[in-house]
């Protein structure tokens, strides 16, 4: 109808709570006016009422740390009332940085020899040898184009779908997130060894196994956009 008031705060009662859906186009300070009105309006209970999460939905709105406080503090003080998420569209330049850190992969042309780390965020591809004594570790995968002959240790933040690959696979210990492995021992050191990866299986184990499993295993691991 013309002239009505468009409303700013839209509440949703679920079975697993409230979602209160906030408009992103109005000020900040209008937002905060009309969810104080309309949680007393609607938000009713008795001593003996269970608690209900809400979840708040802020769109295309990017909400700072201080902002996202005032909003938990008005529904806070509505007893029974406990946030359970903020949901936006939108991140700050510091947490895309840190999301494409994640996500990138690491070109390293080096030979980490006994007591050295090499340490990345994201995928690490080294175009290398890791000696014996020598340590690589990355939060996503671990790449290896030379031999892994030290440790490896691939989604040290707990991703237990990380891989590690090398053209040469003969390390003295091998780590995905928190499961280890050590050094496989079916290898003859004369014997020549086409390219294997090493994953975590269904039984939390490390296998190694060939590389081109990995296209099975693994098919995420293609990052090309309209990809084969």
């Amino acid at each position: 109808m013309k002239g009505q008031k468009q409303q700013l705060v839209t509440i949703k009662g679920t079975k697993d709570g409230l979602t209160l859906h906030l408009d992103d186009q109005c000020s900040f300070r209008e937002l905060v006016g009309e969810l104080t009105d309309k949680l007393a309006l609607n938000h009713s209970h008795g001593e003996d009422s269970p608690l209900l999460a809400v979840r708040l939905k802020v769109g295309n709105r990017y909400l700072t740390k201080i902002q996202e406080e005032e909003l938990r503090t008005i529904i806070r003080s509505k007893k029974h009332l406990i946030v359970d998420s903020i949901e936006s569209n939108v991140i700050s330049k510091k947490e895309a940085k840190e999301i494409k850190q994640k996500n990138e992969i690491v070109s390293v042309t080096k030979i980490v020899r006994s007591g050295q780390v090499l340490k990345v965020d994201g995928d690490l591809l080294l175009i290398g040898d890791v000696n014996p004594g020598g340590t690589v570790i990355a939060e996503g995968n671990i790449f290896v184009l030379g031999s892994l002959r030290g440790i490896a240790h691939a989604g040290f933040h707990g991703n237990n779908e990380a891989v590690i690959a090398a053209s040469l696979m003969k390390p003295s210990q091998l780590r995905i997130s928190n499961i280890m492995n050590r050094a496989p021992d079916n290898h003859k050191e004369d014997e020549q060894n086409e390219m294997e990866c090493a994953y975590v299986d269904e039984n939390e184990t490390i296998v190694i196994d060939r590389l081109q499993q990995l296209m099975h295993l693994r098919p995420n691991l293609t990052r090309l956009e309209g990809g084969i």
